[in-house]
C-alpha cells in the first residue's frame, strides 16, 4: 500500500507539473520517490533540459541555487532553506578576490559546491565527476585556482600533472573518513573493493582501488566482478548501492560520515514544499548572469 505522504507528493508533481530531483546522499525515503537520483552533475544536466515548470531540489543549498541559475524561467524549491553546505562557507566572495588580485592571469575553477556569488568569479565550474576532464580542457599554459576543496583540487592535480593554487577548505564529512578504519574493514573482509570520494584526505584516497564521484560508485558496483565494497563518502549512498545491487555487500568506511545537511529533507517537508510553493530559491540576476557561463562549462564537460 503507498504511503499517503507520498501519494500526496505525487498528486501535486501531476498538478504543479513538478520534478523530484534527489542527491545520493539524501535519506532512503526522499531517495525511494525521485524522479533523477544522481550526484552535482548528473542533476545539473537534468535541471538544464527539463520541461517542468518546477524543480524540487532534494539536496543542499548551493545545487538550488545552481538549478535556479540554469532555469531563472522556473520555480526552484528546497523543502528546507536552511539545508547548507559547510564546506561551500569555507570561502567568501573577498577570500576569493583576493586570490585572483595575487595571481591576476590565472584561470579560477570552482568546484559545484560553491556559493552563487563564488560561481560569478569564476571561469569554470566543475563536479568530482568532471574535475580532471574541465582542467584538461584549460591551456597548460595557464594557472588554475581551484576552490575551495583542497582535496578534490589536490587529487585533480595529481590526475591532470597540473599545478593547481589551491584554497584550503574541504569537507567536514568525508574529514571523518580515516586510512585506518578502512585497513581494519580490509582485515574483516579481504576481498573488498576500496571505493573512495575524492573531497576524502589523500591519505584515504591512497589506500582506496578506486576514487570515484558517487555516479562512478554505482557504475563500478553494477560493473565490477567484487560482491564486497568499502564505500569511503556520506553513508546516504549505501542505500542506492543496496537497493541497485541487492547480491552485494557495502560497508561504509565511517559511520560517522554523517551529512546533518543532506538528511534535513524529509516526506513531510517536501509535501509541504508542494503544498505551499515554498522555500522558493532564487539568485540575483546579475549574480545569475556572471555564474551562467561557469556552470553551462561544467554542464557541457562530461
Amino acid at each position: 500500500m503507498i504511503d499517503p505522504i507520498v501519494a500526496k507528493i505525487e498528486s501535486l508533481k501531476r498538478e504543479r507539473n513538478a520534478v523530484l530531483l534527489v542527491h545520493n546522499y539524501q535519506m532512503g525515503e526522499v531517495q525511494d520517490i525521485a524522479d533523477h537520483l544522481g550526484d552535482s552533475l548528473g542533476l545539473s544536466q537534468v535541471a538544464a533540459r527539463t520541461d517542468a515548470d518546477v524543480i524540487v531540489f532534494c539536496g543542499v543549498y548551493f545545487m538550488a541555487e545552481t538549478a535556479a541559475i540554469l532555469n531563472p524561467e522556473k520555480k526552484v524549491l528546497l523543502p528546507d532553506r536552511y539545508a547548507g553546505c559547510p564546506l561551500a562557507d569555507m570561502i567568501t566572495v573577498e577570500q576569493l578576490c583576493e586570490m585572483k588580485e595575487k595571481h591576476p592571469d590565472a584561470v579560477v575553477v570552482c568546484y559545484v559546491n560553491s556559493s552563487a556569488e563564488i560561481k560569478a568569479e569564476s571561469d569554470y565550474c566543475c563536479t568530482s565527476a568532471n574535475a580532471e576532464a574541465v582542467v584538461n580542457s584549460i591551456d597548460s599554459g595557464r594557472d588554475i585556482i581551484f576552490v575551495p576543496d583542497k582535496y578534490l583540487g589536490g587529487y585533480t592535480a595529481g590526475q591532470t600533472g597540473r599545478e593547481l593554487i589551491l584554497w584550503q577548505g574541504y569537507c567536514p564529512t568525508h574529514a571523518r573518513i580515516s586510512p585506518k578504519a578502512i585497513e581494519r574493514l580490509k582485515q574483516e573482509h579481504p576481498a573488498a573493493l576500496v571505493m573512495a570520494h575524492p573531497e576524502c584526505p589523500p591519505s584515504v584516497l591512497k589506500i582506496a582501488d578506486e576514487v570515484l564521484s558517487t555516479s562512478g560508485m554505482c557504475r563500478v558496483a553494477a560493473e565490477s566482478d567484487a560482491v564486497e565494497f568499502i564505500v569511503a563518502t556520506e553513508v546516504g549512498m549505501l542505500h542506492r548501492l543496496k537497493k541497485e545491487n541487492p547480491l552485494k555487500e557495502f560497508y561504509p568506511a565511517a559511520r560517522n560520515a554523517v551529512c546533518k545537511n543532506m538528511k534535513m529533507i524529509n516526506l513531510e517537508k517536501i509535501l509541504w514544499s508542494l503544498e505551499d510553493m515554498a522555500p522558493e530559491i532564487t539568485v540575483p540576476a546579475e549574480i545569475r548572469e556572471q555564474a551562467l557561463t561557469a556552470i553551462q562549462r561544467m554542464v557541457d564537460i562530461h
